[in-house]
């Protein structure tokens, strides 16, 4: 249709009323329709494959631990006992102080015994004094006897006075002895070095000595060093003997193997330590065999009393692959890693786990040293599906190799 054919059609429609606005918004409506009709619909553009996070296993050389429950014991612990009777006439210790070995601890009146000592000396030289003249009656009684002005009877009897002189001499200087311990005895001295208890008994008390009963008095343990009994258990045990059959690993019997031990509210060990002993038999009630170790309390923070949590040694030095703990997902009875494979496409590995080692999980069967793991955004991975893996940093992929 020609430009003067539009023309005159528009005035033919004027002449019949319709105005020319309404004509052009239905050109309009009808050029907008052909136009639509050639389109064809937009496809919605595919999802990306999801985002992860992957790593190499950590390959480096660990030591099994096995780990226990044990507690600490003092390697010397003293009842403080009076060993002679009398009144306490003062106390020389503070409360739960540490003492040093020979520091004074109680005084127990010593006058009693200082008396029985001068009384003891006093019979001493007496009994040397007639020890002195037995003596020399036989040297003048021997020196008649050359020339027979003395019979040999005499010189027997004389013999024997002076025999008789020299045990009760003797008597004298035990019985001085024995007052003399008595006074040292009613100084109460501190046997060991260690942290003294409250004291039991307070001045002006009568106390009774080992002849009746020997009052307590107080109690010393010492700190430094100090054991930690614990139970191995018996698979553990018989685990322990064949790998020293082997080879693999030394008995704790004939060796100081270390120990590790972590106290109550820390997460890792604080203190390092040997082993000291095993017992002889294993208990016929929890099949557990006692073990002790002792460990250095120079700070002596540690009580007799206290629970620990001991690591030993479980095994020789070995080469092990090591992935972080959150990296390996249950899959009912099985633990399983995901690992990215060449293509990007998930895959589930069963693995047979290990110890954890300085915050990673050993994996004794099923990784290889090159296989990418994933470590983060296991919930965004689906077996057989492509990921975009990515590298994990340093300290994410679990620290050295």
């Amino acid at each position: 249709m020609g430009a003067t054919d539009r023309t005159g059609s528009l005035t033919a429609h004027s002449r019949r009323g319709v105005s020319p606005l309404s004509l052009l918004i239905a050109l309009a409506t009808s050029a907008l329709a052909l136009s639509g009709c050639g389109d064809k619909p937009q496809q919605q553009a595919a999802a990306p494959p999801p985002a992860v996070t992957v790593a190499q296993p950590t390959k480096r050389t660990v030591t099994d631990w096995d780990e226990f429950t044990g507690r600490f014991e003092a390697i010397e612990e003293i009842q403080v006992r009076a060993r002679v009777g009398g009144f306490v006439t003062s106390v020389e210790f503070r409360d739960g102080a540490i003492v040093r070995t020979g520091d004074l601890l109680y005084v127990i009146d010593p006058r009693p015994f200082e008396a029985v000592a001068l009384q003891a000396d006093g019979q001493l030289s007496d009994a040397r004094a007639r020890s002195e003249l037995a003596r020399r009656e036989l040297d003048r009684a021997l020196v008649l006897n050359r020339t027979q002005a003395v019979s040999d009877s005499i010189v027997d009897q004389r013999r024997q006075t002076l025999q008789a002189a020299r045990a009760a001499e003797m008597q004298a200087e035990g019985a001085l002895k024995a007052a003399q311990l008595n006074i040292e005895f009613s100084h109460v001295l501190a046997p060991i070095t260690g942290r003294v208890s409250r004291h039991l008994v307070s001045a002006g008390n009568l106390v009774q000595g080992s002849e009746g009963g020997a009052t307590l008095l107080t109690s010393i343990v010492s700190l430094d060093p100090i054991y930690i009994y614990f139970d191995v258990d018996e698979a553990t045990y018989q685990r322990n003997s064949r790998l020293w059959f082997e080879g693999k690993r030394p008995s704790s019997r004939d060796t100081p193997n270390p120990v590790q031990v972590t106290l109550t509210g820390e997460t890792k060990p604080s203190h390092e330590g040997k082993m000291d002993f095993l017992d002889n038999r294993l208990d016929v009630s929890t099949a557990t065999l006692r073990s002790r170790g002792v460990v250095p309390n120079k700070d002596l923070s540690i009580l007799p009393g206290q629970f620990g949590r001991v690591r030993l040694i479980g095994s020789a030095p070995y080469e092990a692959l090591l992935v972080p703990d959150t990296a390996v997902a249950t899959d009912q009875s099985r633990k399983i890693v995901f690992v990215v494979k060449d293509d990007d496409t998930v895959e589930a590995k069963p693995v047979t786990l290990g110890p954890l080692d300085e915050g990673l999980r050993v994996i004794r069967e099923g990784l290889k040293a090159e296989d990418r793991v994933i470590v983060d955004g296991l919930q965004r991975a689906r077996v057989g599906a492509k990921v975009s893996p990515h590298p994990a940093q340093a300290s994410a992929a679990g620290g050295k190799s």
